[in-house]
């Protein structure tokens, strides 16, 4: 799911946006077209920074995976339409959440995911078509949610 275009001991490039809440990162991943940038956009507007957009270089640090910018679009985001705009860069962050746009949640209260990024287990959201995404991300990566599913439901 993550394929790497460029893998080296503990390290990747990732086809991604990467933003930066409350000093933790959220990988969004998903085919091109898929609207990744678009949410990253959704999300600054909510606060957020940006890490990286289309490429995101990972590394392992201390058994973290710690994502970054790549130097030559630190600072840039693509607005489809629009062009590249100006954005200021945040980063390295340690990676808290890996977001699957290509992939539906069907459950209302979904349990638990994970996936393997650099060998560790990074929690995951299948997220495509998930209403009012941008916000959520932002209140779930400040806050956390309630895990596993709520009692007395």
């Amino acid at each position: 799911m993550l394929p790497p275009e460029d893998q080296d001991d503990g390290a990747a490039i990732v086809h991604g946006t990467c933003l930066a809440v409350a000093g933790q990162g959220a990988l969004i991943v998903g085919r091109s077209g898929a609207g990744k940038s678009g949410l990253a956009l959704q999300m600054m507007a909510y606060g957020a920074r940006l890490v990286g957009d289309d490429r995101v270089a990972l590394r392992l640090e201390a058994g973290r995976v710690m994502a970054d910018a790549v130097d030559p679009l630190r600072g840039l985001i693509e607005a489809r339409g629009i062009g590249l705009l100006r954005a200021e860069p945040a980063g390295p962050v340690p990676l808290a959440w890996v977001v699957d746009l290509d992939r539906p949640e069907p459950a209302r209260l979904p349990e638990p995911e994970e996936i393997r990024v650099l060998g560790q287990t990074v929690p995951l959201l299948r997220a495509s078509g998930t209403p009012n995404l941008a916000a959520a991300l932002i209140q779930l990566i400040k806050m956390g949610r309630v895990d596993p599913q709520w009692p007395g439901m």
